[in-house]
């Protein structure tokens, strides 16, 4: 059952504090991911196997699967499975396929062309998580788009199951999407091998993937240990689902439920303008719980959650913004006039038959999401994450007369006179 408030009831202090998760306190991760961060950099592919033999049980005598094992593995699967994944892939691709631009020159003074070409990142890393649940669908959101922004090298790193290999599913990914080689390394450890580098896995430009708070505390620590960039913080996954009594209780609990087996610290906040449907809910959780294969990692989590009474949409957008939900969902029959006033969220579900799990998978949309109150300043991934735009401009004659006195002035009232000469000699 999740724990209730009522809006009105709270002092700031006290919404401030719901909305707060996944919170490092006592800095306990942060000082276990620095030890493995540093051990990968000291010991390299000893340390990831040391690791592997630590946290996923397996002795790993090679640290990666090429082509052969990979095609293999992908057989393992049915060809129903393998056409699901088909689908995924090509309505993500159909999506993430409209984001590559052009931009057009632009002439700021008579003379002087100004414009942005987009380039790939050479290199990038995707961290694709394993643990109580293989995610080859995360392996899709983040291959497409890199393939579609042409980065040259795609690193690939995910734990290694009981086997020392991966699933048919990620296999069968890694065939669509052309790549012929996994690292069996999971992890903060994974993080930092594609950080800095080892004997076997490539180091990376920036690298990408959600993952569990040791592996998004790793890529915030990497990030200022070495000149790699992320993506953004993906830790836990959360929803919030803005529900009135036009919502059905049975898909709002279901809804709940999706997000809440991802893991115990996986977090599903209930909005809703009805007394009654908030105890609907409850009870449809019971019933849904009591028949998931993941019921007690699901029970952890909805102990981590909770639902809001509030007297109107507005409040609960005001509320949701305020929150910055990965996932945000509208069951209500007026989602079309509440769209406008979102500000803060990675993906949005509207309407009462656009389940959270549709993103996940297979309409098209990315699932890789800022967590944690991150969506207030972090987008979703895109083919814009794979991609840097470089800028261009050309002077002219014309241009230079133009503009250079302009230059000239500027920088010598910023005392700057080489920069005023490098205009003036070419006058």
């Amino acid at each position: 059952m999740l724990k209730q408030y009522t809006l009105t009831d709270l002092s700031d202090e006290a919404v401030e504090a719901l909305v707060a998760r996944n919170m490092d306190d006592t800095r306990a991760i942060e000082e276990a991911v620095q030890q493995i961060i540093a051990e990968v950099r000291q010991d390299g592919d000893t340390a990831l196997r040391s690791f592997a033999a630590k946290f996923d049980k397996v002795e790993l005598q090679q640290l990666y699967l090429e082509k052969a094992d990979i095609e293999e593995l992908a057989m393992t699967i049915t060809r129903d499975q393998q056409r699901a994944l088909e689908i995924a892939f090509q309505n993500i691709h159909k999506f993430h396929s409209t984001q590559l631009r052009r931009e057009r020159a632009v002439e700021t003074m008579p003379g002087v062309k100004c414009w942005r070409e987009v380039r790939p990142i050479e290199k990038v890393g995707l961290y694709i998580p394993g643990g109580s649940a293989v995610l080859p669908s995360t392996l899709l959101m983040l291959g497409v788009p890199a393939r579609i922004a042409g980065c040259k090298e795609i690193v690939v790193c995910s734990p290694p199951q009981q086997s020392g290999k991966i699933n048919g599913f990620v296999a069968y990914c890694l065939q669509l999407l052309k790549i012929d080689r996994i690292y069996l390394s999971g992890g903060a450890q994974a993080v930092a091998a594609m950080a800095f580098g080892t004997e076997s896995i490539p180091k990376v430009d920036k690298i990408f993937g959600p993952g569990n708070q040791f592996v998004t505390k790793a890529k915030s620590l990497v990030q200022g240990m070495s000149n790699v960039s992320i993506d953004m913080p993906a830790g836990p996954s959360e929803v919030l689902v803005i529900a009135d009594e036009t919502a059905n209780p049975a898909y709002v609990a279901a809804d709940l439920l999706a997000q809440a087996e991802h893991g115990p610290d996986s977090q599903a906040v209930l909005v809703s303008t009805s007394a009654e449907l908030l105890n609907a809910v409850n009870s449809k959780l019971d019933e849904q719980l009591a028949i998931l294969p993941r019921a007690e990692i699901a029970k952890m989590a909805i102990a981590n959650s909770y639902a809001v009474e509030v007297e109107n949409l507005q409040e609960a957008i005001r509320f949701s913004n305020r929150y910055a939900p990965e996932h945000l969902i509208l069951e209500t029959d007026l989602w079309e006039s509440l769209t406008r006033y979102i500000s803060n969220a990675g993906s949005v579900f509207l309407g009462h038959l656009t389940p959270e799990s549709a993103g996940d998978y297979a309409s098209g949309t990315n699932h890789t999401l800022p967590t944690s109150g991150y969506a207030r300043s972090y987008s979703g991934v895109s083919v814009d994450s794979f991609v840097k735009k470089i800028t261009f401009q050309h002077i002219n004659a014309e241009g230079l007369n133009q503009i250079g006195s302009t230059v000239e002035i500027l920088a010598e009232l910023e005392g700057l006179h080489a920069h005023k000469n490098a205009v003036s000699v070419r006058k």
